[in-house]
């Protein structure tokens, strides 16, 4: 602008009115007061004012306006971008506490599994203990009658071999044998 009214200053003084004598001694400076000077700047704002209204203002005013659509546009899409963003982020929270409620629930549930498993492997223990010492009690049994019907064809045997040298005579029949085993049976048992 400084340009613009330099050269309007310059063009002034070239076609304006020559000075006159006395007003040689009286230089125009930066500062003085020129009406005519005045007038066709304020000509020559208004032409320009003129021309920039019918020519640039609209177009600068159309940009202003595609910009400030352009910020609005990128604000609803920050906006709406945001908006998924928070709801993505409560997704994604409700997932984790889903899974973390998944993952206790397993884990108690191998708890209780394993608990049972354990219950079962104590009582087929000790079903199986129980099982071996009746088993052993059982061959214990057993084998005491064993000796026991051991020891009583012995004392037969040697009641029968004492009996006959007490009488002289060997008592080998059955019916000896007989006699001496009801004898035997006929006496209270030992339990022990």
């Amino acid at each position: 602008m400084l340009h613009v009214g330099g050269a309007l200053l310059a063009l002034v003084q070239e076609h304006g009115p020559a000075p006159a004598e006395g007003a040689a001694e009286h230089a125009l400076t930066p500062f003085s007061i020129n009406p005519g000077l005045i007038i066709w700047t304020l000509v020559i704002f208004g032409i320009l004012l003129f021309v920039l209204a019918k020519t640039a203002w609209p177009a600068i005013l159309k940009q202003i306006e595609e910009r400030e659509h352009r910020i609005k546009a990128d604000l609803d899409a920050a906006a709406k971008a945001n908006a998924e963003a928070h709801a993505l982020l409560a997704e994604y929270q409700s997932q984790v506490a889903a899974a973390k409620e998944e993952a206790a629930e397993i884990v108690a549930q191998a708890r209780a599994a394993g608990e049972k498993v354990r219950e079962e492997i104590v009582a087929k223990g000790r079903a199986e203990q129980e099982q071996l010492l009746e088993r052993a009690r059982h061959e214990i049994r057993l084998e005491k009658d064993r000796a026991v019907d051991e020891l009583r064809r012995e004392v037969v045997e040697l009641s029968l071999a004492a009996a006959g040298k007490v009488i002289e005579r060997n008592l080998d029949t059955e019916a000896d044998r007989k006699l001496v085993r009801e004898f035997l049976a006929s006496m209270p048992a030992h339990k022990g």
